[in-house]
């Protein structure tokens, strides 16, 4: 079984005073079989926990295990886990057959059980018209099956996917997005996904961590995280478009932005200053001098099927998601702004924590 267990992980480069802690104390309980995704920023310290998870980084503190059994100080090669990098990492000299093998025939496993499992795994990325061909005539997206392939032969309890598709244009990561998908619905194996793409987290995710600064802000499945964000930096992290925030003084159903007082639809949970969040898709547009918030349209965005209304409230930008067969707004033009209480979020602006 692959379980894995990660409970107040810490890491540091250096020692003493001048010692550099990029992982701040991470637990995640992830269970066997589980699709997990770590996303974040660049430098938010995913890709360290994943390579701590591997053993390709030492823990400075605390604790991994996999399916029941600390790995703290196991090699990589002893974990039982199986690695798909950004880079493919093939051997050129080698046939894609060859590739996928290699580390079977260095295990010394037996010459049919390879070919075996070489092809069920070229079935299953559908590579078994490549299987002679050599790496530099392959495509990106064919490179990368045959990496995912070399990690499918093994066999092994957990698959750690760092950044896999960064590499890949546009339509071939979608593409091979549901290829992983369709890989991990068959197998079923224990994976942690790294990506700094939420797009890629959010269709690939049955739950997510979302990393920042080394820790890990909130942990749940994509509907969770984008309906009910833990901190503004998940609000604003998730979602495309993210999340508009504005900050003012919560008086009972008045919110003071930039010394002007505006009309709540409902009750802010407590006075005081409070951050409140709207998604775009949940704010709309009516003509000026109706009740609720005055917007002024500062650009437009034509995106296809939807349009994006750029503007201001107060001196705070605010993005608003609208239907592309309605009429642009004019640049300049003074709209009122409403949202339903139902999708308002409130954040305290000190801690930057979510208010139940």
């Amino acid at each position: 079984m692959g379980a894995i267990s990660i409970h107040n992980v810490v890491k540091r480069y250096g020692s003493g005073p001048k010692a550099n802690q990029v992982i701040h104390g991470v637990n995640a309980e992830i269970a066997d079989g589980e699709f997990i995704v770590i996303v974040g920023p660049s430098g938010c310290g995913k890709s360290t926990l994943l390579r701590m998870v591997a053993g390709l980084e030492e823990i400075s503190g605390g604790e991994i295990a996999i399916a029941g059994r600390v790995v703290n100080d196991i090699e990589p090669s002893e974990r039982d886990i199986a690695m798909v990098f950004q880079n493919y990492a093939l051997y050129p000299h080698m046939t894609v057959f060859e590739n996928m093998a290699y580390g079977l025939k260095i295990a010394k496993v037996p010459v049919d059980e390879i070919k075996r499992r070489v092809d069920k795994a070229a079935g299953i990325l559908q590579l078994g018209p490549f299987l002679a061909r050599k790496p530099r005539q392959l495509s990106g997206g064919q490179r990368q099956r045959v990496a995912m392939g070399r990690a499918i032969v093994r066999q092994p309890q957990v698959f750690l996917f760092d950044e896999p598709l960064s590499n890949l244009d546009a339509k071939l990561r979608a593409q091979t997005r549901l290829e992983i998908q369709k890989l991990h619905a068959e197998l079923g194996v224990t994976s942690l996904f790294v990506t700094h793409d939420q797009v890629e987290a959010m269709t690939l995710a049955q739950r997510m961590i979302v990393m920042n600064a080394g820790r890990m802000e909130q942990i749940g499945t994509p509907e969770e995280v984008y309906a009910r964000p833990a901190t503004t930096f998940v609000a604003g992290f998730i979602g495309s478009p993210p999340m508009n925030l504005v900050k003012g003084l919560a008086d009972s159903s008045r919110f003071t932005v930039d010394g002007q007082t505006l009309p709540l639809p409902a009750a802010a949970p407590r006075s005081g200053e409070l951050i409140i969040g709207l998604r775009p898709e949940h704010a709309a547009l009516r003509p000026a001098g109706g009740l609720g918030w005055p917007f002024r349209v500062e650009m437009t965005e034509m995106l296809g099927a939807e349009r994006l209304v750029h503007g201001l409230i107060g001196s705070t930008l605010f993005t608003v998601r609208i239907d592309a067969t309605l009429i642009a707004p004019r640049v300049g033009e003074t709209l009122t702004l409403q949202g339903p209480p139902e999708h308002l979020h409130w954040f305290d602006a000190a801690t930057q924590q979510r208010i139940a």
